[in-house]
């Protein structure tokens, strides 16, 4: 086994605790990553909140860092690369999904970067809050030159989040898109939209907003609790990208959506309860996404280098990453926290 150090939830996961870890021994497939700068997701949270103290809590599934080591059948990579993970560490590789680069989608499941089982030996996969990371070589995607690391780790869940169901409905020049929620995910779907020419709305409940919609590329904010406004964006949007982590009506956002238009609710994945008329009426569509293939994650990272975006991060030691869920659970963050992995050498 391979020694390392990282935060782990203490039993009533109220706190991350720092504590030795063990990673595998590498596979033939394996790459070991020196994790520099991992992350911090609502998945993370809510992960900590459900903890029970039953098994190993890690969190961290989106990190960029360094090659340490590789198997002996790993080609791709060699040490000293910059390279990033995500939240998807391995899948069955045969089902249909697989076959195709959608192994988000992977009819066995896919292994997750954290809280999933590890398909050989049974083992809980501890995340990115820690120094080092051993994952399969098909899942880790060399960062491209010019990306800062640290404010491109959020790529590889926020980013990848939103990039893909953007991605699947063909958002170009000649779409008109809106972002509900300027958040983690918001934002980065707002520099997407703009980079690929769509004319890019954001929906917020305040016009304080406004300032930072424009200084994102954005063209235009639509202030939701305006009923004049909101009249007006009714069947506006070709795409609505709703990423509120929140429980919400959708009923309103449905509306803005423009005929054949759609949808794509991400950021709260509980039940949503729908008015079939808000559908009827244009026909339109209520979709979701999650996460990325190995296909679409490469593509968006080569069209982040084309493009320079990153997320927009604060950077905070991993010693504090108490401080930073503290402050995440209450939105006291713009837009992306990401832990500097570098004080658990």
């Amino acid at each position: 086994m391979r020694s390392t150090v990282g935060w782990k939830a203490d039993r009533d996961g109220t706190r991350l605790e720092r504590v030795a870890l063990e990673r595998r021994d590498l596979r033939p497939d394996d790459v070991a990553v020196r994790v520099d700068f991992c992350g911090v997701c609502h998945t993370d949270l809510h992960a900590l909140h459900g903890h029970t103290g039953d098994g190993p809590l890690v969190p961290g599934h989106e990190f960029t860092g360094t090659v340490t080591a590789v198997g002996s059948d790993v080609t791709r990579f060699a040490v000293g690369d910059p390279v990033a993970v995500g939240n998807i560490v391995d899948s069955c590789g045969t089902c249909a999904m697989c076959r195709i680069g959608q192994e988000n989608f992977c009819h066995e499941f896919p292994t997750l970067t954290y809280g999933g089982t590890d398909r050989h030996d049974g083992s809980t996969t501890l995340g990115g809050y820690s120094r080092e990371y051993v994952v399969r070589d098909g899942f880790v995607y060399p960062l491209p030159d010019g990306l800062d690391p640290a404010a491109a780790a959020p790529l590889l869940c926020a980013g990848i989040t939103v990039w893909e169901p953007m991605s699947a409905l063909g958002v170009g020049p000649d779409t008109r898109v809106a972002v509900a929620g300027l958040g983690g995910l918001g934002h980065l779907a707002v520099k997407f939209a703009v980079a690929l020419g769509a004319r890019t709305t954001v929906l917020s409940r305040s016009a304080d907003k406004a300032d930072d919609a424009r200084a994102l590329g954005a063209d235009d904010l639509v202030v939701t609790t305006d009923e004049q406004q909101t009249a007006a964006a009714r069947d506006r949007f070709d795409v609505v990208i709703d990423t509120i982590a929140v429980p919400h009506d959708v009923g309103p956002y449905l509306r803005m959506v423009a005929m054949d238009g759609t949808l794509s609710h991400l950021g709260h994945l509980g039940p949503v309860t729908v008015d079939m008329m808000d559908l009827l009426v244009g026909r339109k569509k209520l979709a979701s996404a999650g996460s990325g293939g190995t296909t679409t994650t490469a593509a968006m990272l080569e069209f982040c280098a084309r493009h320079g975006i990153t997320a927009d991060v604060e950077v905070l030691p991993s010693s504090k990453v108490n401080e930073a869920l503290e402050r995440l659970g209450r939105g006291d963050v713009r837009y992306r926290f990401v832990l500097d992995m570098a004080d658990l050498a």
